[in-house]
């Protein structure tokens, strides 16, 4: 090897003066040369390993193939794994180790409890870890509960365990108690020229940094943590000096939990519990645009740092605000009811989801409390209760956390519909993860390496997608990576995918997008009437008066569920029947002298109540508003054309198609019709002027593309639909931009759209 000159060796040594005053610990070609591979060291072969070692030191050529066959069979023969070597560096149970960070450029701190092979056939190790000061309190619960008396170089030993490579060690490092640490250096600081800067620190408490409950002091070093016995007794004592370990139930207490979970809380003592400790909706929106991590323009490692401004959540002073029962705010009855029964209220319960909520429970429950990853797809036509089913889950699963049953997690919602570009959804993830604002691409990077990298303290992330047909894109790229994530080992995101069709994955994205997607699904099926009277019936409970008709109640939700089963749908209409039959004795005149006859007293009892024919007048108001009408007076070549497009829609579970595939669609419903109106009116002869001799000449069916272009210029023009360009191309796309229940309610009576097998 050439020697090295002057200046070299000044570059050296400044850049290990440098290495020394940023604080950095020893890199992977610092411990053994990279060429080295990480080697198991065996319990019984260990002295032989030294031996050979040494041997091969002195003597290249001294191993016998004596000596290689009985090391070949000392290995074979098995023996517990002790430590692991690398070149001249050498790890075993129970020693310290500084860990590289990805994320940031402060190691972690960790004890080797045991070596294995992870699942990829990696040499790993599982490590007891160490926690500073900043990692502890990153949530509004726990940061009143962080102590406030830690010291410079303070580490806090935690019950918290993952198995990371052996490549992931970056060094040695060294731990001793307040009273050493004080007698070593008793300013408390380290010198930055030192070779111990970043690698001593002092430990004398122990910290579980997701609920930040400490132990009480003790003197790091008075237990021997030598073996794999010893360190896995001494992470239970820790696990229960900290509160780690959830509460054991008896069998009395899980069949309790199992009735709360079947009937949503319906005793005092729970909705006690729910109140006090589960965040309601809008609380917990709140909750989830607050950092959990709060991180300075410096920390962040990207290569355009200095150009990305760090937005900080808007912080408001709360104003006291009194919450008053609604039967102090509505003077009469009907007031309550159209409250109650407006589809935005919330109710204190879910009536006729309790199988599917236990579906999700369960899932969502197992997938936390493991730390791993998930992805569950949830179908079912508008308004069976999805969403509002898993966002019940996610609130009594917050109530565990709160009693300290369950480890704490992220929630975040994406809703397909609220966001202008499907990749927002990056940006929603990392600000709710990390709290920083950053744009999407900027999003994908970060969240690339987030979940590529492992993490000790990485807390459990459950992201909702709402609306899943509107986060299509071209290359389906946001799909790809929103399934693939959950798989990675250390990424711990939890997927919840609702959509409205069940064989979206199939019949929208490709193969391997489908496939990440997992086999847990969950299908919600369309109410039926006994289950929606049941529901309008739970929404007017407790109303006075008895306003309401159980015979109109069962009337409206026959009537819906012969069309879809949308509960939204039965709301909306019973809601209206309340609003009709207030108007009714609103625009009463005042009551005169009642009859001999009695005539009058027979119209009170049924004036002022919603009955059967209250529904009807309301079913036919839904039927005959202006958009109805107008949906009705269309010509032939409208309604084939809307009639195509729903069916397609259907088909593919997309709300946008392309124009020639919707002609197409119509151009195959006309010739399924039973009449042949249809057929004459969308189809005509058009000769084939091309052939020269008039014998040749025969008619062929083409279909009236002019005319159905026409038609959906107009339709766009009014508002139903909308073009790409604003014109009828046959590649461009066209959407509704209306509601399908409007164009079924429409179309429902029509005889010239039945023909057509509508």
């Amino acid at each position: 090897m050439a020697p090295t000159t002057p200046r070299q060796q000044r570059a050296e040594k400044a850049a290990r003066a440098k290495k020394l005053l940023s604080g950095q610990s020893l890199r992977k070609n610092d411990l053994a040369d990279e060429d080295q591979e990480w080697e198991w060291v065996y319990e019984k072969s260990e002295k032989e390993n030294d031996e050979d070692s040494s041997d091969s030191e002195d003597d290249d050529n001294a191993t016998t193939p004596k000596k290689r066959r009985r090391r070949t069979a000392s290995k074979a023969q098995g023996g517990n794994i002790v430590g692991a070597r690398k070149g001249s560096y050498k790890v075993k149970i129970g020693d310290v180790v500084l860990l590289e960070n990805e994320n940031s450029g402060t190691p972690w701190v960790g004890i080797i409890c045991y070596f294995l092979l992870d699942p990829d056939g990696e040499m790993a190790a599982n490590f007891l870890w160490f926690a500073n000061e900043k990692e502890i309190g990153i949530t509004p619960k726990t940061k009143k509960l962080k102590r406030a008396d830690f010291l410079t170089n303070e580490l806090y030993i935690t019950p918290a365990q993952d198995i990371n490579p052996l490549e992931s060690i970056n060094g040695p490092a060294t731990i001793l108690s307040q009273e050493a640490y004080t007698k070593k250096y008793p300013k408390g600081l380290i010198p930055k020229r030192s070779k111990d800067h970043g690698k001593t620190f002092f430990c004398r408490r122990a910290c579980n940094t997701h609920t930040a409950s400490y132990s009480e002091e003790f003197t790091w070093g008075d237990v021997d943590l030598d073996t794999e016995k010893e360190l896995a007794g001494y992470a239970e004592r820790i696990a229960s000096e900290t509160g780690s370990i959830k509460k054991k139930k008896g069998k009395s207490e899980k069949s309790e939990k199992r009735k709360r979970v079947d009937n949503f809380i319906d005793d005092d003592d729970e909705e006690e519990v729910a109140d006090e400790g589960t965040p309601r909706k809008k609380h917990k929106t709140s909750n989830i645009s607050t950092p959990r991590k709060p991180r300075t323009p410096s920390k962040l490692l990207t290569p355009s740092h200095k150009r990305v401004v760090v937005k900080k959540p808007l912080e408001f002073t709360p104003l006291g605000t009194r919450v008053l029962d609604p039967e102090h705010v509505y003077n009469s009855p009907f007031q309550t009811a159209r409250s109650r029964l407006h589809v935005a209220s919330v109710p204190t319960s879910l009536p006729c989801r309790e199988d599917e909520f236990a579906s999700v429970y369960s899932h969502l429950e197992a997938a936390i409390y493991e730390g791993t990853g998930a992805c569950i797809y949830i179908s079912g036509t508008p308004g069976t209760g999805k969403t509002a089913t898993v966002r019940e889950v996610v609130a009594q699963l917050n109530a565990s956390v709160m009693a300290d049953e369950l480890d704490d997690f992220i929630f975040v919602e994406i809703n397909g519909m609220k966001v202008t570009d499907p990749h927002q959804s990056y940006s929603l993830l990392w600000e709710a993860l990390k709290g920083d604002r950053v744009s999407p691409s900027h999003a994908l990077d970060l969240l690339e390496r987030e979940f590529n990298h492992p993490s000790p303290r990485r807390v459990p992330c459950v992201v909702l997608m709402d609306e899943l047909d509107q986060l299509v894109t071209k290359n389906q790229s946001v799909m790809y990576n929103f399934f693939n994530w959950p798989n990675l080992r250390h990424s711990r995101l939890i997927v919840l995918a609702v959509a409205n069709t069940m064989d979206l994955p199939e019949r929208t994205l490709s193969n391997k997008i489908s496939s990440r997607l997992g086999l847990t699904r969950i299908t919600f099926p369309g109410y039926t009437h006994e289950q929606l009277m049941k529901i309008i019936q739970s929404r007017l409970e407790g109303v006075p008066g008895d306003i309401v008709d159980s015979d109109a109640v069962q009337f409206a939700s026959r009537k819906v569920a012969a069309v879809s089963g949308d509960a939204r749908r039965a709301l909306d209409i019973c809601r209206r029947a309340v609003e009709l039959a207030e108007s009714d004795i609103l625009d009463q005149a005042p009551p005169n002298t009642p009859s001999k006859s009695g005539k009058g007293d027979k119209v009170s009892k049924s004036f002022g109540k919603v009955t059967i024919a209250t529904i009807k007048r309301a079913i036919s108001e839904a039927t005959t508003s202006p958009l109805q009408q107008y949906l009705r007076g269309l010509p032939l070549s409208s309604k084939v054309l809307l009639a195509a497009l729903l069916a397609k829609t259907r088909r593919t579970g997309i709300a946008e198609s392309i124009m020639g595939d919707v002609l197409d669609e119509a151009k195959r419903m006309a010739k399924m019709a039973t009449g042949s109106n249809a057929i004459e009116y969308l189809l005509k002869d058009d000769v084939d002027r091309r052939t020269s001799s008039l014998s040749m000449k025969q008619p062929r069916k083409v279909p009236r593309v002019l005319g159905m272009g026409t038609s959906a210029i107009d339709l766009m023009e009014a508002g139903i639909v909308g073009l790409e360009a604003r014109r009828a191309d046959r590649t461009g796309k066209i959407r509704l931009s209306i509601g399908e229940e409007d164009v079924k309610q429409a179309f429902k009576d029509d005889p010239e759209v039945k023909n057509l097998g509508f």
